[in-house]
């Protein structure tokens, strides 16, 4: 068995093996799609593949709609041609639940695939097309950062900003180019949507975009039209919330799938460090909230897992997932992971010491101060997070990978509650134990030196050489002094030592460094 349109036609086959394949004629949806192109997506990576393709192939089943989605890779082009390509856009789904029970699906609902490098025109067609509803994301949460954390812009876009839209190469400068073209063609609406999983996703979108407009407004490459024609109201960057854990392909799912008959199932790892498959194996539970502004009308994947609402609501279950009830849990465990030696998450959860760690973070810290948004109950949330999502064993997600970038997402995961702890009366920040305690593993981290003494790779992180500049030549037991990191409001929004967290963290991260074994006694003696 191969991945491949071909053998699709042998339907039997998949049936034999209870593989689930697209009730929908492919080719149809194909053409339909080429002649009146609804959506583009920029970064179909995993989450992308399992939970938003997915949820399109459910529309097009259920009679929603008759388009696919097209998408566009601007950074890591091997993936669309070592994997999307080889494979005719198709994805096998592998959802695994604690049981150790595979959901297997071909998901068929991507329709082309553009390299921006060698299909820009093709792009550019596809952008200025009347019908075209949505542009959307899922390229992380730096893919939006126009600038480092000493507020410069980073080369890539100065570059861009000096050659103008005809020659742009970031995510973000492409992106305002296409919107160029559609405004020159008509002045269509658009929604540009973000599904990364970062606050104010919509707001850092739309934020970067008009940035890079009005730089090119400035260097006369654009009109103050197309100022005009992004700030109205025909261009919205909706609010949305995502959480589905996928990890990277697992050998273990590979090697179930060689046996069932599959051919070509190899890992591939790019140059630019992308973890893909012709599968994706991810757990059950989903979740994909979206604020309900699209000014050239909607494409409907609406279900009992995605869900349109105003922006309030979509804010308060984000707000609530990313600052309270599982992102800080997991970048608590990503860290402290990295430094006590673990490589599975659900490991991670057979440890007393981790577990008082995230749920002092989530249901002592956390909840004291998160905004319930109806329609997800934040303490169920948790409970479920806790209880039937990171212990899954057949959820084979690393610490390593979670601890990536972790740099742009400390000062939401964790600021934001410290932030609420400062502004509310009752409360106050020096109060806070599991937060400080997972700020200081981070710094921890950052050195480089696991609990045991020995040296290890940090995760990839934009930030990675300026902050371990702060560690070079220091030992367990040399002093460091946190204070460039700790102070640093690119960082967490603020200075932690004004909000009075800066001394305690940095007593709890020498308490670390003391020597081997510091990390973990010093998590005990304050859990």
């Amino acid at each position: 068995m191969k991945l491949n349109l071909e053998s699709l036609k042998n339907q039997k086959q998949w049936e034999s093996k209870n593989i689930e394949l697209p009730q929908f004629d492919i080719d149809k949806l194909h053409k339909n799609t080429n002649e009146s192109p609804e959506w583009i997506h920029f970064g179909g990576g995993n989450i992308f593949r399992v939970f938003i393709a997915a949820a399109l192939q459910d529309a097009i089943e259920q009679g929603k709609t008759d388009k696919g989605v097209i998408v566009a890779e601007s950074f890591d082009f091997e993936v669309i041609d070592k994997y999307y390509r080889v494979y005719d856009n198709l994805s096998l789904s592998v959802i695994m639940d604690a049981e150790g029970n595979y959901n297997k699906r071909v998901i068929a609902s991507v329709t082309d695939t553009l390299k921006c490098s060698d299909d820009i025109n093709r792009l550019k067609e596809i952008a200025v097309n009347k019908s075209l509803k949505m542009i959307s994301f899922t390229i992380t949460e730096k893919g939006y950062a126009i600038k480092d954390m000493n507020g410069e812009y980073l080369k890539v876009i100065q570059m861009d900003i000096e050659n103008g839209p005809q020659k742009a190469v970031h995510t973000m400068c492409i992106v305002t180019a296409l919107l160029l073209e559609r405004y020159k063609n008509g002045a269509h609406p658009l929604a540009l949507v973000s599904m990364d999983n970062c606050s104010h996703n919509g707001d850092k979108l739309g934020s970067a975009v008009k940035e890079i407009a009005q730089k090119w407004n400035d260097n006369r490459f654009v009109e103050n039209g197309f100022i005009d024609y992004i700030n109205s109201d025909k261009i919205s960057f909706p609010y949305t919330m995502i959480d589905k854990i996928t990890p990277r392909p697992a050998d273990s799912v590979k090697q179930k799938l060689e046996k069932m008959g599959f051919d070509q199932m190899d890992l591939i790892i790019t140059d630019k460090g992308s973890y893909t498959a012709p599968f994706v194996n991810s757990e059950v539970s989903e979740y994909l909230i979206i604020e309900d502004d699209f000014p050239n009308g909607k494409i409907d994947i609406s279900s009992d897992r995605v869900i349109f609402t105003d922006r309030d609501t979509v804010n308060n279950v984000e707000t609530m997932k990313v600052t309270t009830c599982l992102n800080p849990l997991h970048t608590a465990l990503a860290v402290t992971g990295c430094l006590l030696g673990y490589t599975l998450i659900a490991d991670q959860m057979k440890n007393d010491t981790l577990v008082k760690l995230i749920k002092k973070i989530g249901y002592d810290e956390g909840l004291r101060v998160v905004i319930d948004p109806k329609i997800i109950n934040p303490k169920g949330f948790i409970d479920e997070v806790v209880n039937e999502r990171l212990v899954n064993p057949n959820i084979p997600d690393t610490p390593q990978r979670i601890a990536m970038d972790t740099s742009q997402k400390v000062g939401i995961r964790f600021g934001k509650t410290i932030q609420a702890y400062e502004q509310k009366d009752d409360l106050n920040p020096e109060d806070l134990v599991g937060i400080p305690l997972a700020i200081a593993a981070w710094c921890r981290y950052l050195m480089g030196i696991d609990d045991d003494g020995n040296e290890f790779e940090i995760s990839s992180d934009p930030l990675k050489d300026e902050l371990t500049k702060c560690f070079e030549g220091i030992d367990l037991g040399d002093e460091v002094d946190l204070r460039p990191i700790l102070s640093n409001s690119e960082i967490f929004g603020f200075d932690l030592y004004k909000v009075r967290l800066g001394n305690k963290i940095q007593s709890y991260f020498n308490e670390m460094t003391s020597g081997n074994g510091a990390v973990i006694n010093t998590l005990k003696r304050y859990l």
